[in-house]
């Protein structure tokens, strides 16, 4: 019975560390040569955007708005990997969880 509490415990600092990080992490994705970057947070939430002047330059918008659709995309992609990872090192590091 200990056994089973333990391993409840140790399963709820898991989810406690994994929201931590969710909390922390902000990842920056380019797209375009470096013409469009954002920021996204762990929470899918778009923190930041920075446009190249030259991109703004140009004559054809819907080049620039695919880019940004393309780079915030990219982005919510890199933090479900990068949560993914941890989340597998994690569950590793506690063999008797899973």
């Amino acid at each position: 019975m200990s056994s089973m509490r333990q391993l409840m415990k140790q399963a709820q600092e898991m989810q406690e560390r994994l929201q931590r990080e969710l909390n922390e992490l902000v990842i920056e994705t380019s797209v375009g040569g470096g013409m469009v970057t954002v920021q996204m947070s762990g929470h899918k939430q778009l923190v930041g955007v920075k446009i190249d002047p030259e991109a703004v330059d140009t004559s054809d918008l819907s080049m620039l708005e695919d880019l940004i659709v393309a780079a915030v995309n990219q982005a919510g992609k890199k933090v479900e990997e990068t949560m993914q990872g941890r989340m597998g090192s994690m569950a590793s590091s506690m063999p008797g969880l899973f």
